[in-house]
């Protein structure tokens, strides 16, 4: 994804009820709710993903959206996979429906982590909306696997760089 908020034609979703929002076992690794603590790891996690999945960034701009993820990403309300010893290998934000961000930890890519992640925010919003770069066709692929449909496209990204945005939505349990 490029930016981590970016476009997602989102609808409100209610209040989640408790069971929502507990911890979840999933293999080799739990879901559970982010803490402030985790933010610096939240991070590690961003610079590696994007450096292993978007070069298609300048150099430039990598720099300028590392600055508002540094900013951002210690505050918002994450959801992670973590490890055995709670140390987060991915995490995602949902915001009104809406995944904002989804990013893995490259040593744990393929195994299953980000299918997870993605199957609770099912759960959690089934009509769930999501914009990832069009330049990152691994990613458009897998959102498409897991029966994301595209819904639009914006030829830029929200700060209005150069980066194309394809819109997708899961049709949930229509």
């Amino acid at each position: 994804m490029g930016g981590i908020r970016e476009s997602c034609l989102c609808r409100e979703v209610g209040a989640l009820p408790e069971a929502a929002r507990a911890p979840k076992r999933r293999g080799m690794f739990t879901l559970r709710e982010g803490r402030t603590a985790d933010g610096a790891r939240a991070i590690d996690i961003w610079c590696a993903a994007v450096d292993a999945t978007h070069d298609f960034l300048s150099p430039r701009d990598r720099a300028a959206i590392e600055i508002e993820v540094r900013a951002f990403l210690p505050a918002a309300p994450l959801w992670l996979a973590v490890d055995e010893g709670d140390r987060a290998i991915g995490f995602m934000l949902i915001d009104a429906g809406c995944m904002e961000a989804l990013f893995i930890d490259p040593a744990y890519r393929g195994q299953g982590v980000g299918r997870a992640l993605v199957a609770h925010a099912l759960d959690l919003a089934p009509q769930l909306d999501t914009s990832v770069n069009a330049q990152n066709a691994q990613a458009v692929g897998f959102y498409e696997r897991l029966g994301f449909v595209r819904i639009g496209r914006s030829e830029t990204d929200d700060q209005g760089r150069p980066y194309p945005l394809i819109h997708l939505r899961h049709p949930g349990a229509d």
